[in-house]
């Protein structure tokens, strides 16, 4: 399906409508001829005519085997799509009054969503009377964003709707290590540096005199 919709895209010889066409291609000048003529130079050539260009006056066409124009555009279709990066939203709630622990714990996840190029989507939900907090909840979502500055940059300022206020935070471009989420951070071997042996003293030579009558070699 993806390769009709393609082809669907170009004209190729008889399917051009124009009278005349400016012809372009690899070892010939550009000329502007009748799109009879044009068919024909590139039948003796062994190719197509391409029409690239419809809008232009006169539209622009290529001398090229077309097989290997249709080739060549879904490569560099292909190519574009796989630079794309696709990004995720992950979602962060906090309530108005969150305690240290949670928010660290809500923290260091975002740490790791943002390392891996994904958005963060943070907000607090206030519940009934809660909504008489709404400036502590701004205080928290800029102190979020303040603690992830070396992770990502704020999209957006933190914004009430209705019983949420809501702030988007993206990725920086180059992102820091990656954060791992499991408390065991001794997953790489440290590095020893190389001991200095000492050099090793010699012992002192035993006597081994003649031993004189008498007297005890084992005091």
């Amino acid at each position: 399906m993806k390769k009709n919709n393609l082809k669907s895209q170009y004209r190729v010889n008889e399917q051009i409508r124009a009278h005349e066409v400016r012809i372009v291609g690899d070892d010939i000048e550009s000329q502007v001829l009748p799109t009879r003529d044009a068919i024909h130079l590139a039948e003796q050539r062994g190719v197509d005519l391409v029409e690239i260009s419809p809008n232009a006056d006169p539209p622009v066409c290529r001398l090229i085997d077309y097989s290997k124009f249709i080739y060549q555009q879904k490569k560099r279709q292909k190519e574009m799509k796989a630079k794309q990066v696709k990004v995720e939203v992950k979602e962060i709630r906090f309530g108005p009054q969150t305690d240290d622990h949670d928010y660290n714990f809500k923290l260091k996840h975002a740490m790791g969503f943002l390392s891996d190029g994904d958005k963060v989507k943070a907000y607090v939900f206030f519940r009934g009377r809660s909504i008489l907090f709404k400036e502590q909840g701004e205080v928290l979502l800029l102190r979020f964003a303040q603690d992830l500055e070396e992770y990502g940059k704020v999209e957006s300022m933190p914004v009430l709707e209705g019983k949420r206020m809501t702030m988007f935070i993206a990725p920086k471009k180059v992102a820091p290590k990656k954060v791992e989420l499991d408390d065991d951070d001794d997953d790489e071997p440290e590095v020893e540096e190389p001991v200095r042996k000492k050099p090793q003293q010699k012992a002192p030579k035993e006597y081994t005199g003649p031993k004189v009558e008498g007297e005890n070699w084992d005091d």
